[in-house]
């Protein structure tokens, strides 16, 4: 059995919407099963889009400055 993980949303009436549609090419029963996160698990993730959107517009400018990290340098200490 193949495994696809993917994100969606269940709807008002209780149907699975998914984000994207599956590229697959049998057209067959599939098994589903459905993770919903605990409230929880949710406290942190409803950061207000002008914070996302400032954070993106920061990196952004830091990148165009040339203030980046090499990949290969990205994890040096971290076990330190």
């Amino acid at each position: 059995m193949q495994e696809i993980e993917v994100q969606g949303t269940i709807d008002e009436q209780g149907y699975i919407r998914l984000d994207q549609p599956l590229k697959i090419s049998n057209r067959s029963n599939v098994r589903i099963i459905v993770m919903v996160p605990e409230d929880s698990e949710l406290d942190g993730y409803d950061e207000p889009d002008e914070s996302v959107l400032a954070g993106l517009r920061q990196a952004l400018s830091e990148v165009k400055a040339g203030k980046t990290i090499p990949l290969s340098e990205l994890w040096d200490g971290i076990d330190e």
